[in-house]
């Protein structure tokens, strides 16, 4: 009897005909991967893990997006491009999802309050969400905008995901839960910027969440100063989930 098959992705499909309905997910052969983490070590499945970039976008790490505007050294920023260089090839290669979660605001702001845009233009006379950057004209984060746009260091693949977010935490009105969920994903591995806000909290929602999160200390930033990266490392790892290295897990990868 031939079935045909109902589904996104290999994870997560049924198998169906005129007579038949198996809602039996295909079995998948687990894949451990083991880092170090603090004084202890943890292991993780790679078949059900999904890398998170977060911000890695013009208007954080260019030094003529918004933040370069307004007087914001980006050069820490830009610290996490040459690993991910190197680790997302590797993933890819391990079948590993790779997510791109960036700000892609509307045009119209009609999903923006006011509280969110005060944070970004408290006196309401500057350059903030959706304004226009004084040299390109492109208007601040807003999806399809230069300004919003993935660094080209880091130009994603075509089996990569995009993913707009509208708040520090990519979780809220957003895709992502359904999509990991859609994928079969238990286990996150975060990486971008700025370290101790966007990356920060949709780490932590996902932890809310019940996902196991792996923050890649090596492919994360801030443009904070360096007690906010300090306390972020520490909360992590107190609370939240675990600090690893992403030179670690490459090694490991290219090992296999």
């Amino acid at each position: 009897m031939g079935l045909n098959v109902l589904g996104s992705n290999r994870f997560n499909q049924w198998r169906v005909s005129k007579e038949l309905i198996d809602t039996r997910r295909p079995t998948q052969v687990s894949r451990p991967v083991e880092l170090s983490t603090g004084e202890r070590s943890v292991i993780f499945d790679l078949q059900h893990t999904a890398i998170v970039v977060i911000d890695m976008q013009n208007d954080f790490c260019h030094p003529n997006g918004w933040l370069g505007h307004i007087g914001v050294d980006v050069m820490p920023a830009r610290a996490p491009i040459a690993p991910l260089q190197h680790l997302l090839p590797v993933l890819r290669q391990a079948e590993v999802p790779v997510i791109w979660l960036n700000w892609g605001n509307r045009p119209d702001k009609l999903n923006l309050s006011p509280a969110l845009l005060h944070v970004y233009n408290p006196y309401g006379d500057g350059v903030g969400l959706g304004d226009p950057l004084p040299l390109s004209g492109a208007p601040v984060l807003e999806a399809g905008s230069w300004a919003a746009e993935i660094v080209e260091e880091l130009t994603p693949d075509s089996r990569d995901i995009r993913i707009n977010k509208y708040r520090m935490s990519g979780f809220h009105d957003s895709e992502l839960d359904s999509i990991l969920r859609n994928l079969g994903v238990t286990t996150l591995l975060f990486a971008g910027v700025n370290l101790d806000q966007c990356v920060l909290c949709t780490l932590q929602d996902a932890n809310f969440r019940g996902y196991d999160c792996l923050l890649l200390e090596d492919c994360s930033a801030t443009t904070s100063p360096s007690y906010c990266r300090d306390a972020t490392l520490y909360n992590v790892q107190q609370c939240f989930g675990f600090v690893v290295q992403a030179s670690q897990l490459q090694q490991q990868l290219e090992c296999d």
